[in-house]
């Protein structure tokens, strides 16, 4: 590629890179698109090399409230789809708007460097290529986190982004540490299929159903009865409570925080293994001894394999971190996508975020197309937003305490979120989101 100072350069294409491909192309923006892997899809394709993802892996938001923006999920679909569907749907989404004959495949981007106004792009190749303004959307689950405990073990320790296949744990006693919702989904799979399954947990959860009356939660959520924070917290735990009976009789912790102040776990089965004793419910690991695994509670347990679900550590390789205010391991960015301090250079898709992630990558990339569409066009509304992201302070929690950890210091409420959006575009008379806004891009006619 030659001549590109006037573009701007998207790295990945996963859900977020294509989002924020297809928001430049509606405004006519120029780009080029970077991904190191052989096709579309990200994390959801399990043979892109390094990705998190495992054969019993769903969607945690339904299928309605997920999609992208204009492009919904076909009706054929579950309530919360499987990975392959999820593939399947993020590739028609690219087929769809033509975004596909924009992405150079098998190109990895290895540093991005500010160069006066611009930035310089260097791939795998060692070529140079100059550019107005940098995208990252390369995602947040690509650098696994893996605690570290006293003593030896004489078993098998892995994290679960090596983790593929329910068939890995039969002949095996299985400990998952961790009960985010993977640890959750793993551990139903050890339950199912290992001599002897245990979960290790550091606090309490609450577990919320992926149903509540035969519809979706987070349906239920956006279309059922609207109340102030200060009732739905209570509201929701009686409702919980009447459901579920005290989940503590099944030896999960009590939560030390209300209803929605972290992520949200969503697994039916967990429930379900926990009331059949096909899992069990162990404390904090305390240290390795020999085969034993020894836990804070003063309890041991002969195990195989310790599988660490754990969760990621963000990180943005290609980017030096001089560019990125980071914070507890989050870069800090104006409403989860602009850099404070070196203009041009955005990250799409590095939000922690309770509901809808796809619509969400389509509003914040939305956004950043009119940023950059006004560079060139408005300069002086393109100086107005840039005051905004200098000095602007935004509470995008949405009334809510989130649980003090870093990963819930970079959480937002997603009706809140959307709510904050679109009171920066009336500001800045940017038009929003509306249905149809897309349809011109569409390939012979493509669609949902």
């Amino acid at each position: 590629m030659t001549g590109t100072a006037d573009r701007v350069c998207v790295i990945g294409a996963g859900p977020a890179g294509l989002s924020t491909a297809r928001a430049l192309r509606r405004l006519g923006v120029a780009y080029d698109q970077y991904e190191r892997h052989t096709d579309v899809g990200g994390v959801w394709d399990l043979d892109n090399p390094g990705t998190p993802m495992y054969e019993s892996a769903h969607f945690i938001s339904s299928r309605r409230t997920s999609g992208f923006f204009g492009f919904p999920m076909p009706e054929s679909y579950p309530d919360y789809p499987g990975h392959r569907r999820i593939l399947a749907y993020t590739r028609g989404f690219a087929e769809a708007y033509g975004l596909r004959e924009h992405i150079r495949f098998g190109t990895a981007v290895t540093r991005v460097e500010k160069d006066g106004d611009g930035w310089t792009v260097e791939l795998g190749d060692g070529s140079r290529h100059p550019y107005r303004a940098v995208v990252c959307a390369t995602g947040v689950t690509w650098t696994p986190r893996v605690p570290r405990h006293e003593g030896d073990f004489t078993g098998e320790i892995r994290h679960s982004v090596t983790y593929r296949e329910p068939a890995e744990f039969r002949g095996k006693r299985v400990l998952i540490v961790g009960l985010g919702n993977s640890g959750a989904d793993i551990a139903c799979d050890a339950a199912a299929n290992a001599d002897a399954a245990f979960v290790s947990v550091r606090r309490g959860y609450h577990v919320i159903p992926k149903h509540l009356f035969g519809v979706p939660t987070d349906e239920f959520a956006e279309s059922g009865p609207q109340l102030p924070l200060k009732l739905e917290q209570p509201v929701f735990k009686v409702l919980l409570r009447l459901l579920q009976g005290d989940l503590t009789r099944l030896g999960l912790p009590k939560p030390d925080h209300r209803l929605f102040e972290s992520h949200p776990l969503l697994n039916d089965q967990l429930v379900h293994h926990l009331r059949h004793g096909d899992v069990a419910v162990k404390a904090d690991v305390a240290r390795f001894d020999g085969p034993r695994v020894c836990f804070t509670d003063g309890t041991s347990e002969e195990v195989d394999l310790v599988l660490y679900a754990t969760g990621y550590d963000w990180s943005i390789p290609y980017v030096p971190e001089k560019y990125f205010r980071w914070r507890d391991g989050r870069p800090e960015l104006y409403l989860t996508a602009f850099n404070r301090e070196h203009r041009n250079l955005f990250g799409v898709g590095y939000l922690e975020v309770n509901s809808s992630a796809y619509t969400l990558f389509d509003h914040v990339s939305d956004l950043v197309a009119q940023y950059l569409h006004d560079q060139e066009h408005d300069p002086g509304r393109a100086a107005r937003f840039e005051e905004m992201i200098e000095r602007d302070e935004p509470e995008l929690g949405g009334g809510i305490r989130f649980v003090d950890s870093a990963r819930h210091r970079s959480y937002v409420d997603a009706k809140a979120f959307r709510g904050y959006l679109a009171r920066v575009r009336g500001r800045m008379g940017w038009r929003g989101l509306t249905p149809g806004m897309f349809d011109g891009l569409l390939v012979d006619g493509a669609g949902r």
